[in-house]
């Protein structure tokens, strides 16, 4: 009698090839609108942790799947307690942004924003740029409880 399988995508006899590429408005639709609500998932596809705890070449051993690209639940680190400014530093570096910020629509209606960055090892503005790229998903309508978690998609160039 063999060990029972512990592992969920082995347990979902997914075909082969099967990869997780949700689109902007399922990661969140689907995916973080569900986790701000408090719902659980069948399936433990993303991860959480705190983002800005870490280097990003850290963060693949953190993942629960992926290979090239990973995603993650990450709560939204303010600089400074009671302002909106979002604290970026991390590991031995920060995260900028670049290019402008995607609206996320469903059915009509604007459910979240998508913002493009890019990591640079040292401390800003004299940092050097890394090959490291992350997209930031959060909600537009949150309260400051509810809106203190996003989706975090990361790859390397």
């Amino acid at each position: 009698m063999g060990v029972p399988e512990t592992d969920p995508l082995a347990q979902l006899s997914l075909p082969p090839g099967f990869r997780f590429y949700p689109t902007d408005e399922e990661l969140l639709v689907q995916y973080l609108c569900r986790k701000v609500a408090g719902h659980h998932f069948s399936l433990q596809i993303i991860g959480e942790i705190d983002l800005y705890k870490f280097n990003p070449w850290d963060l693949p051993s953190k993942a629960l799947f992926g290979e090239k690209e990973w995603y993650f639940f990450s709560p939204r680190d303010r600089k400074y307690p009671n302002g909106s400014r979002p604290n970026r530093v991390a590991g031995s570096g920060y995260w900028k942004a670049t290019g402008t910020d995607k609206i996320i629509t469903t059915e009509g209606r604007k459910v979240g924003i998508k913002k493009a960055l890019v990591f640079y090892v040292g401390k800003a503005p004299k940092g050097t740029k890394t090959n490291w790229i992350m997209h930031e998903y959060r909600l537009i309508e949150t309260s400051r409880k509810s809106g203190s978690s996003k989706v975090i998609y990361l790859k390397k160039k």
